[in-house]
């Protein structure tokens, strides 16, 4: 009770009043909630009226204002006690903009009003207080209307309310409190205490709890308080055969029940219920009872992530149905209709009894507001003399059904996806009515019920839902118990439209509905992949040849001057990294997932492609070094260029292997696991290689435009222009931007993405020796260089004084001439950028 008054939005103790408790800490002062002291009286041609303080615009004043939530006002009363009179406040009435509370010839009442877009009225009735305090609090809510308790104990309601078009005027927003009076009315005394506002509708649960704090224990032992607070309009008389039942649930299970004793407890009570009548503040008093016990056992709960979960919460609502059923079948009243409805924790709930001739809309529908609802046309309840309507929207009980398998369903669409598991993607939704409506038994015909439900996806079902690599099948569902077991199907039951916020369905029956969602993997067909196979192995064997070829020759010409540079031991480790990549990948195909052989090779296959991926980095570092920046001597470098290359792979590979190692060759390949974000470990350092060597690629090919553009102005040579596509088409291969493709087909698996990337990546091995071997005008010169000693060496016997290779001689030119073209790569030009050709 002290927890609920701390989340009042205002509270007004007014006066100690012996029998009313006001909260106040250990130092005597009141804190809970938000205390008001800014109170006045004022009297005005007889009236006396208490001012709390203007709340223009608010919930407080204007119920159109409120939100899903509604709005609570609380207070205690008494009339026709002349010692009240030194009490801050005295009358019969209290009135707002939004509603107005008066006695009146023996009968209470609470009107509740909108103006706004929607006029309308609520009012509910009940017994006015004599001059012993009484505990009234009202809530109200859009889709429940209103309902008035009286000492803790719900006393009265109006769920449905009427349109009106005469309430006063709209622009008084202060909360007033007073007595009216008047020629033709006689003046009341009396008195209030303890008034709280929460922007909230508090729940039965709360409404009882707070009612205890407010009164304390002094119920029972206080002479001062008066009999009205303990005789049965507090307590109703509990028919004996209940009273069992209800010390059941209420009972105290001990510190650490088990989830599977509570739940036989509750099937038990279900199965023990008598068949008596119920009136109706013993059938709320049970089903709020029953209801605070399911809430219980679901925290006591550890299956939720149980294989056996489904199973259990359908057994459990199936429990919940059977008590609701027997509260509705045995529900009594002096006259219909009888109206039981409420909220906990657990759910929304409502039951009804009624004449079905007294039902004045074309739909009968569950809950009454609210975006998740069943509706029932009332066409369907022709020739019933009398009908019982029993109706639950679960709250979180989803949440349960997560891990459903599509092979122990009926739904033959599911089924047919095996290994892809069903969840639930709405609220559970659940209607009876008895006798059996008249429904059509075709789904084309009419009259059918109608739900609508809202999804509420988890991040992970959104994200999936969103993927394009994904196919999202929505489900109209319920649970058949015709076998004993509560089954998901979807007989009878069609989607008619929605999308992937909400869902609509007709259905020919009623029972317990939700939305189930299965994502299934998009496919490729056969043909497809086929083909992405074949240019994957064509791609990669060829690339496996060029690559070997391309580390032979730089072994042969390694004695080479121009040759043994830096650049080319760069060139050598990158092919070396890129070719046993692409070997194990040729392997990873011929392994199983989930063997040890598989994880060993994914690993592997980790640290060589973030290897690549290194050195692609280290040659954007080298160029940017080269063309746009010298720094740091080749020696420091040389050092620097192989801790990137080999050793900042090797880090992440064991920080990942030893952190995640279940996620290596565990989901249909060799592979990183896809699912649970240990891609990360190879996506993100890749990413960070692509974006850097992008920037690298952009600056080299501005300077290489420039310096084109200015031999173009100096010489007129038009083929300075090709300089800059050559550089581009070369650097390419060696700076990874080709697989942005790969990153794309990853994440968004297109089509089209995939091939390209099967394309460059497969073949990148082909590209590096066509541009950085065979085409690469050093190489070439360094080949015939090699060959022409080969070949002096092997036709004569006597020492041969073999001309020391040089530039002129590589780039064809005679000694001591001067070169017809200018070679903007020739390293003794006066440019300011240090640029080789043979850099790239």
């Amino acid at each position: 009770g002290f927890k609920v008054l701390a989340s009042a939005s205002h509270y007004w103790p007014l006066e100690d009043v012996d029998g009313i408790h006001e909260f106040r800490d250990t130092n005597g002062d009141i804190v809970e909630g938000m205390v008001n002291k800014g109170i006045y009286v004022t009297e005005k041609k007889g009236v006396t009226f208490l001012f709390f303080g203007s709340y223009r615009n608010s919930c407080i004043s204007n119920p159109e204002a409120c939100g899903p939530e509604g709005v609570t006002f609380s207070f205690f009363w008494k009339t026709q006690d002349q010692e009240a009179k030194l009490l801050p406040a005295s009358g019969g009435r209290v009135i707002s903009s939004g509603f107005k509370i008066c006695s009146n010839e023996g009968e209470g009442s609470v009107e509740f009003y909108t103006r706004g877009d929607a006029m309308m009225k609520w009012r509910a009735s009940f017994s006015p207080p004599g001059p012993h305090w009484t505990h009234v609090l009202f809530t109200w809510k859009w889709r429940e209307g209103l309902k008035v308790y009286v000492n803790g104990s719900l006393s009265s309601t109006d769920p449905e309310g009427k349109v009106f078009h005469d309430y006063g005027d709209g622009g008084t927003a202060e909360l007033q409190a007073g007595g009216e009076g008047g020629a033709a009315q006689r003046g009341l005394s009396g008195a209030f205490d303890e008034f709280v506002i929460w922007e909230r509708a508090l729940s039965p649960r709360e409404v009882q709890l707070y009612f205890t704090a407010a009164i304390g224990v002094q119920v029972v032992l206080s002479s001062t308080l008066p009999w009205s607070l303990v005789t049965p309009t507090t307590k109703p008389m509990v028919p004996s055969a209940y009273q069992p039942i209800l010390s059941a649930l209420s009972r105290d299970r001990g510190r650490s029940p088990s989830p599977s004793s509570v739940l036989e407890q509750l099937q038990n009570v279900s199965c023990s219920l008598p068949s008596q009548p119920l009136p109706e503040h013993t059938a709320l008093s049970l089903c709020q009872a029953f209801l605070k016990a399911i809430e219980d056992f679901m925290l006591l709960s550890n299956w939720m992530d149980a294989p056996e979960s489904p199973a259990v919460f359908g057994s459990l609502i199936h429990t919940i149905d059977t008590v609701m059923a027997h509260l509705g079948l045995n529900l009594d009243g002096s006259q219909l209709p009888l109206t039981l409805e409420g909220s906990s924790a657990m759910a929304d709930y409502a039951v009804l009894k009624m004449h079905p001739q007294t039902l004045n809309v074309s739909h009968y529908r569950f809950p009454s507001r609210g975006q998740s609802y069943i509706s029932i046309p009332s066409e369907a309840f022709h020739g019933k003399a009398c009908i019982t309507i029993v109706g639950l929207l679960y709250h979180n009980m989803h949440y349960y059904f997560h891990n459903i398998n599509p092979v122990d369903t009926k739904i033959a669409e599911a089924a047919a996806y095996k290994g892809h598991m069903i969840s639930a993607s709405s609220s559970l939704i659940s209607l009876k009515v008895e006798p059996l409506p008249q429904l059509s038994y075709n789904l084309s015909g009419s009259p059918l019920i109608t739900i609508q439900l809202t999804h509420r996806l988890t991040p992970r079902q959104y994200s999936q839902a969103l993927n394009k690599s994904n196919r999202v099948h929505l489900y109209c569902a319920f649970l058949d118990y015709s076998n004993g077991t509560g089954v998901w199907s979807d007989e009878g039951c069609v989607r008619e439209s929605g999308d992937l916020n909400y869902s609509v369905c007709l259905c020919n029956h009623l029972t317990n509905f939700a939305i189930l969602m299965q994502v299934v993997p998009l496919k490729l067909t056969r043909e497809h992949q086929v083909a992405l196979s074949s240019i994957t192995y064509i791609g990669c064997a060829l690339s496996i040849l060029c690559l070997t070829i391309t580390l032979v020759t730089f072994a042969v010409l390694s004695s080479v001057s121009t040759i043994r540079n830096q650049r080319y031991h760069i060139h050598a480790n990158l092919s070396c990294a890129v070719l046993l990549a692409q070997v194990l990948l040729l392997a990873s195909f011929q392994l199983s997932p989930a063997t040890l052989p598989c994880k060993i090779l994914a690993i592997l296959l980790h640290f060589f492609f973030l290897s690549a991926f290194a050195w692609m980095l280290v040659e954007g570092f080298h160029l940017y070094s080269m063309v746009i920046k010298v720094f740091g001597s080749e020696e420091s470098k040389h050092l620097y260029y192989y801790g990137i290359g080999w050793g900042c792979p090797l880090l992440i590979c064991v920080i990942s292997a030893t952190s995640s190692l279940d996620s290596y060759g565990e989901s249909g390949n060799c592979w990183l696991s896809l699912e649970n974000g240990a891609i990360w470990a190879f996506v993100a350092p890749a990413m960070f290689v692509i974006l850097v060597n992008i920037g690298i690629l952009i600056a080299v090919t501005r300077v290489i435009s420039r310096i084109s553009a200015d031999n173009y102005k100096v010489h007129g040579d038009a083929n300075a222009f090709k300089l800059t596509a050559k550089a581009v088409a070369v650097l390419l291969p060696i700076l990874g931007s080709s697989w942005i493709f790969g990153i794309l087909a990853v994440n968004a698996h297109a089509l089209v993405f995939q091939y390209i990337f099967a394309v460059f990546n497969s073949l990148q091995g082909f590209f590096m020796f066509l541009f950085h071997c065979l085409l690469n005008s050093e190489v070439r010169a360094a080949f015939k260089h090699k060959t022409k000693v080969w070949s002096l060496t092997s036709s004569s016997t006597r020492n041969i004084n073999v001309k020391p290779f040089n530039s002129d001689i590589m780039t064809g030119n005679r000694p001591g001439t001067t070169p017809t073209k200018l070679n903007t790569w020739d390293k003794s030009t006066n440019s300011a950028n240090r640029i080789d050709l043979s850099a790239v």
